[in-house]
């Protein structure tokens, strides 16, 4: 008979029962053990009276517990069965009944006693409670099945069990919640509260439950592929000895160290692999680590480590090669000849370190294989455009899943030797980020003094480059830092004349186009005038890479032009070794019937040609033959795309055209400057620089200093603003040397006089008037050529930078030479703008 009932909650003082890792529920029956005096007294207190004890759990097992290191929360319990032991030991079976929560301990010697308030189970079921009911009861049978421990009587109980408090308090005592948890569900006293409680508990331990299910089968199919792989390979061994096969290194341990023996290795180098064999024969053939150190020792084996190309000392064979694939170019071919000739007079020369700087389509790359040709040594190439990481050049560390070596071992183990000619193509072009700096990188590899010892993160273990002939190309250097600069010899590579690209169109560009275009048999000659016409109007630039498309484009229209004759299924004689007339040929004499005559687009003495042989089935066809001038060129090409002598000859106020050096070479600066009512202001457009925009502000005050000199007044810039636009305006600008060019524009402008045509200028300005120097002399006066401008003024100081450029551009130009502003502009505009005083 009990003393209370759940639907009134009173109090009541009972005896406590403090129980270590253990949280009782109602209708749970538990055993209880000890000899302590403080279980034992209040066991034997709750018997005479009406058996109840209140089951509370510790907050921490390892302590003799009094009323604080108790939870507030446990189960009111009756006391089934004791027996007392002759040693002491109470043995009791006790069954919880109901919750409930501690209100205050009246005693706490020698055993706890405490007034108890029950916790109430509201029995009410709606459809929130019911549909929660459901939810625990699904999502424990999940639980079941993922934990493994619980009975199927259990899961049946829970499953049958409708009664909110009863269905809460079945789960959580079978449910292996941690001790907090539990507590948390035993003191809820809201029913729907604890329910919604335990089925979000349920949810969170099922999810841990299937992912530690799905980790242990992953761990425990690795460990089973790992035994299995073991029991095969041990398998193997033993039918290898059976079979008396032991010597054929299944493992292939033995095969790489006579690779490595017969390699010659550097003592380090072989101290370094012979550690990896040894830890490669311990490890299991299948092992992942195992093929990291195989691919190593592969890489190691694989290197030029001694082999070497024997080189050509021949200076004059080595020189007939260089003018063979490039016309002019005489610095890097001279320095090229330079390095042979010291390496005959000694044997152990460093390979150079050369830059070779200038604008696209001079023949940078082409050089560097040109330059390994003459040397009879292998070539390598890696473009540097782009590159971002360090470990690009350095490689990976072996740590890494995936690690390489760097480009530099990687083209080493390509060239197969350890002396090739080696291209660092674009050097300009790296860049750096948060992986690091490729261009710090190469400071290693392009230094003399240590490249001898260059060590790739991958190898581990120091490599000689110092036999190795680095070649790199830029297009400028003002993007290479200047550590890396002062460690190559830079050579210049300038744009070409007009004359030197007719030279390269006859002797390179053309014979080159008609072969790759299937049409050597043919009769196809290219005149000066022709070659000259293209070069003049339909190209525009430093080097020969357009020139090349356009004649590209002229002899593949010849092609198709044939193909629509039918010449393409006539049986034409194969291509014998031939002359070059210009950039045509003829076919030999043995496949010659008859010669007709062909009359010369200019009206020239006939001439005449053989015809291919014909078989006597067909009847004779006239040979395929087509002279290019500068006539029928837009057949071919259209309409002109450039107009040279459109610049000097456009001519107004407040126009004046400058000399500017980028990295295609140099070009035409136009300078455009007007005058409006205003304030005195001065604006500048055009996408220009901070030292740009300076050479305005300094040119702009040297005019108001020095009116006095123009006839101009002195107060002439108080009412008006002056606008300086430089063209193209999405072009970024920037550099001294536009000073000159600025300040002939204002003063065009002020003034109302145009500068006297056809002169381009170039230098930067002082305020006390003086004329600089500046650089880039040679690529500027070739644009100005280029543009058909007859005159270019240049500072005093550079008259020395005539003698770089070519006597045929010299003797077609006109230079004036000045040291101050004044005397600039005197030769730029008319006398009667000048005061005679001055």
């Amino acid at each position: 008979m009990k003393l209370f009932t759940r639907s009134q909650p009173t109090t009541l003082t009972v005896p406590v029962v403090p129980l270590r890792d253990l949280v009782v529920f109602p209708g749970m029956v538990v055993p209880v053990f000890g000899a302590k005096r403080i279980l034992v007294e209040a066991i034997e207190e709750a018997l005479p009276a009406n058996r109840k004890v209140f089951l509370v759990c510790q907050r921490n097992p390892t302590l003799d517990p009094k009323g604080s290191d108790l939870y507030t929360v446990g189960t009111l319990g009756t006391v089934l069965q004791h027996m007392k032991l002759p040693d002491g030991t109470l043995r009791a079976l006790v069954e919880g009944e109901q919750r409930g929560a501690i209100l205050s301990f009246s005693q706490q010697e020698p055993y706890l006693k405490a007034e108890i308030r029950p916790l109430i189970d509201k029995n009410e079921v709606d459809k929130v409670t019911l549909s929660l009911i459901r939810s625990i009861q699904e999502s424990f049978k999940t639980y079941a099945a993922l934990n493994k421990k619980i009975p199927a009587e259990i899961t049946s109980a829970v499953d049958r069990t409708e009664a909110p408090h009863k269905l809460v308090d079945l789960v959580c005592a079978h449910a292996s919640f941690k001790i907090d948890k539990k507590i948390e569900l035993l003191g809820i006293e809201s029913t729907e509260a604890r329910l919604r409680e335990l089925a979000s508990t349920l949810e969170l331990e099922c999810e841990l439950l299937d992912l530690q299910q799905k980790i242990t089968n992953r761990v425990k199919k690795r460990i089973e592929k790992g035994q299995r792989e073991y029991f095969l390979q041990e398998q193997m061994k033993e039918i290898s000895r059976e079979l008396g096969r032991d010597a054929e290194d299944p493992s292939g341990v033995k095969e790489l160290e006579e690779k490595v023996n017969r390699k010659g290795l550097p003592e380090e180098v072989l101290s370094k692999v012979q550690r990896e064999l040894r830890r490669l024969e311990k490890l299991q053939t299948f092992s992942p680590e195992a093929g990291i150190i195989r691919t190593y020792i592969e890489w190691i084996v694989d290197l030029p480590w001694n082999e070497r190309t024997e080189e050509n000392k021949d200076i004059e064979a080595a020189e007939k090669i260089l003018n063979e694939d490039h016309y002019d170019l005489k610095k890097p071919k001279e320095r090229i000849l330079d390095f042979i000739a010291v390496h005959q007079l000694k044997e152990k020369v460093k390979g150079p370190i050369l830059c070779f700087v200038g604008p696209p389509g001079t023949g940078k790359t082409s050089l560097g294989k040109s330059v390994a040709r003459c040397l009879g040594r292998n070539f390598v190439r890696i473009s540097l455009g782009g590159v971002k990481d360090e470990a690009e050049i350095r490689g990976h560390r072996k740590t890494y899943v995936g690690a390489l070596p760097g480009k530099i071992i990687q083209s080493m183990r390509k060239a197969g030797t350890r002396n090739p000619v080696f291209l660092l193509d674009e050097v300009d072009k790296m860049s750096s980020d948060f992986r690091g700096d490729p261009a710090a990188a190469l400071l290693e590899v392009l230094d003399p003094e240590q490249n001898s010892t260059f060590l790739d993160h991958y190898l581990e273990v120091p490599y000689d480059l110092s036999n190795v002939m680095f070649i790199t190309t830029a297009n400028s250097l003002h993007n290479i830092p200047y550590p890396l600069r002062d460690r190559m010899e830079v050579i210049e590579i300038p744009g070409y004349t007009e004359y030197e690209k007719l030279k390269i169109a006859e002797g390179f560009i053309i014979p080159k186009q008609i072969e790759e275009n299937g049409l050597s048999w043919a009769d196809i000659r290219f005149r000066k005038d022709g070659i000259l016409h293209i070069i003049q109007n339909y190209t525009m630039e430093s080097g020969v890479r357009n020139l090349e498309r356009e004649i590209a484009q002229i002899v593949r229209k010849l092609a198709r032009e044939a193909v629509r004759k039918g010449y393409a299924r006539q049986k034409l004689p194969s291509p014998q070794p031939k002359e070059r007339d210009t950039a045509s040929s003829l076919p030999p004499a043995s496949a010659v019937r008859e010669a007709t005559p062909i009359q010369s687009p200019q009206g020239e003495t006939p001439q005449t040609h053989p015809l291919p042989a014909e078989s006597d089935s067909e009847p004779p066809k006239p040979p395929f033959r087509v002279v290019l001038t500068a006539k029928n060129v837009s057949r071919y090409l259209g309409n002109p795309k450039h107009r040279r002598d459109i610049l000097y000859k456009a001519t107004r106020p407040g126009l004046a055209y400058g000399l500017a050096w980028t990295e295609l070479g140099g070009t035409i600066l136009p300078v455009e400057a007007v005058v409006f009512e205003g304030k005195g202001e001065l604006l500048l457009t055009g996408s220009l620089g901070d030292v740009m925009k300076e050479s305005a502000l300094t040119a702009f005050s040297f005019l108001k200093s020095t009116a006095s000199h123009f006839k101009l007044s002195s107060q002439f810039y108080k009412d008006k603003d002056v606008h300086i636009h430089i063209p193209e305006g999405a072009i970024p600008k920037d550099g001294p040397s536009a000073g000159i060019t600025i300040t002939s524009a204002l003063l065009s402008a002020f003034s109302g006089q145009c500068v006297n045509p056809g002169i381009a200028m170039t230098g930067e300005i002082t305020l006390t008037g003086k004329l600089l120097p500046i650089g880039g002399v040679k690529e500027k006066v070739l644009a100005a050529h280029r543009n058909r401008i007859p005159k270019v003024l240049l500072p005093e100081e550079n008259r020395k930078d005539i003698d770089e450029i070519p006597k045929e551009v010299v003797s077609s130009l006109e230079f004036i030479f000045v040291d101050t502003i004044l005397e600039a502009l005197r030769a730029l505009f008319p006398p009667e703008l000048f005061q005679e005083s001055s």
